[in-house]
């Protein structure tokens, strides 16, 4: 397969979705890891201190424009494929065929990539555009994340947002986690019972996770 080919075909597509579909997978680990440090009820500091080391870290500042890319490229190719499955056949994500037994999340991924991609803008406006224009346009001026959130959080609205969001997040690591190592060619017996067990139990305790964040916020719970 031509470098070409992982962009136009359908096969090619769908591993580039996988690999970058895990590298999200992993990057979110470290996201809720991090964030989940409010629950230290600390005023923030643990969590400022972190979100400050990570925003400060050329290596991983580095390894954020990679993020990115993987991103874009996980949203394009998502997008693009499922436009190209819509107008073949009813199949949407999923790597085996048929929507007969598939899963209702595992027909919908292109209206769950979109419910994402919005919430991600909005993610994005709120607390990373605030941190690099602290960083980079003020002079690395301090900057309070933790307060931002509170304050973010503090409207019905927002949490409201956020909770659509994590919803839609959980819908699509239900299907896309375990797509992820069929398309890689891990799909065998011994394997696909744990795959999707493992699947199920990261899609629930990660987005429990980030759900618990916006909710403890809005009813005062962290201080």
């Amino acid at each position: 397969m031509t470098w070409k080919e992982y962009f136009t075909s359908s096969i090619g597509r769908k591993l580039v979705m996988a690999i970058t579909g895990i590298s999200l997978i992993l990057f979110l680990i470290v996201h809720a890891t991090v964030n989940g440090m409010i629950f230290f009820n600390d005023h923030g500091e643990m969590f400022n201190f972190y979100a400050h080391f990570l925003s400060h870290n050329y290596i991983l500042r580095l390894i954020e424009i990679g993020l990115f890319i993987g991103f874009i490229l996980h949203i394009v190719q998502g997008l693009m494929l499922w436009s190209q499955n819509n107008s073949k056949r009813p199949v949407k994500y999923a790597v085996n065929p048929g929507n007969a037994t598939s899963k209702w999340y595992s027909r919908s991924m292109g209206i769950l990539g979109s419910l994402l991609l919005i919430f991600l803008v909005i993610h994005l406006s709120h607390f990373w555009w605030g941190t690099k224009m602290a960083l980079y346009a003020h002079g690395d001026a301090e900057h309070n994340l933790f307060e931002e959130m509170k304050n973010a959080f503090s409207k019905e609205w927002v949490v409201v947002v956020y909770l659509i969001g994590v919803i839609s997040l959980c819908w699509h690591l239900l299907h896309g986690f375990s797509s992820a190592f069929q398309t890689l060619g891990i799909n065998s017996p011994k394997y696909n019972g744990m795959i999707r067990n493992a699947g199920f139990i990261y899609s629930i305790l990660i987005c429990l996770a980030f759900a618990m964040m916006p909710i403890a916020m809005y009813f005062g719970w962290i201080a």
